[in-house]
């Protein structure tokens, strides 16, 4: 299938350039760069990357551009993705499909090496050949998004909501902080990456939104009716630890039903792209059914 076929072609070229500019995993002190690496290259589609790269493909020809910066957005993604699964916080066992960092390396390295992705995200973008202001942009938008008017905010009312019965508002205030604002970020790099115009950006940012909050749909979904092979990770820890999600909030069949709407409202967002955003629409499908 052509977003397969795609989505692998790009995940490669932003492997390589990942690669390129982290330590080598037998560079001293070893174990940190073997634990960076671990969760880092242990598989995912590359998604957010994949959302830069296409954004900024709408607009310009030229991918090399678009690779370190979608690199970036992966580091910190990875660092989210070690610090959620220690026993401290979601105490999943497994990322990837693979064991996590922490149950291979212990949770002190786990810590350190998700802390490390962190940095090194802001350190990809401030070594890109970019303009300065626009790399100023970069870091600033990065550090608020993952910071504690998003990302974390969002993991701290997550944390805060175990075991609680919640409204929808405050759902909507976790997924959004937490899951959608990282999916509308590499959009709107990719959109100042390419020289968007405004308009552009704001339907894209709208288009990524809506993605964003279907992706969680469909992973709290799937925590209920899916696998492990297809999800990568533990099922049924939601419902274990009494998790705020979206099929407790709103049942299971409206939850389908508002990811369908979403997806339908996000696909429509993308037509005045027309066939340049196909593989963008392809990639809708695919976050609605996590099926090629």
């Amino acid at each position: 299938m052509l977003l397969k076929k795609d989505l692998k072609e790009k995940r490669e070229l932003v492997n390589i350039e990942v690669d390129r500019f982290l330590p080598r995993k037998d560079e001293y002190p070893k174990q940190i760069h073997k634990a960076i690496r671990h969760t880092l290259f242990a598989g995912g589609k590359r998604m957010r990357p994949y959302l830069l790269i296409n954004t900024y493909l709408l607009f310009q020809d030229d991918i090399k551009p678009s690779l370190l910066i979608a690199g970036a957005i992966e580091m910190l993604h990875s660092y989210t993705l070690i610090h959620d699964d220690l026993p401290e916080i979601d105490n999943d066992e497994y990322r990837r499909g693979k064991k996590s960092c922490h149950v291979v390396f212990g949770s002190d390295i786990a810590l350190l090496a998700g802390d490390a992705l962190l940095v090194y995200a802001f350190e990809a973008i401030a070594s890109t050949n970019i303009d300065v202001k626009l790399k100023l942009r970069f870091i600033k938008e990065l550090s608020e998004e993952a910071g504690h008017k998003g990302l974390i905010a969002g993991q701290m009312i997550d944390i805060l909501s175990e075991g609680k019965k919640v409204d929808k508002e405050t759902l909507e205030y976790i997924h959004n902080n937490k899951t959608a604002k990282m999916i509308v970020l590499p959009i709107r790099f990719g959109c100042y990456l390419a020289k968007a115009s405004e308009e552009d950006q704001k339907r894209l940012e709208k288009f990524g939104q809506k993605l964003g909050l279907v992706f969680q749909i469909v992973d709290d979904i799937l925590d209920i009716e899916g696998d492990q092979e297809t999800l990568g990770k533990t099922i049924g820890k939601d419902k274990k630890a009494k998790k705020a999600t979206f099929p407790s909030v709103y049942g299971l069949e409206e939850s389908k039903k508002m990811a369908e709407k979403l997806i339908e409202e996000a696909k429509e967002l993308l037509k005045p792209y027309g066939k340049k955003a196909e593989l963008l629409s392809m990639l809708c499908d695919f976050v609605l059914t996590r099926k090629f």
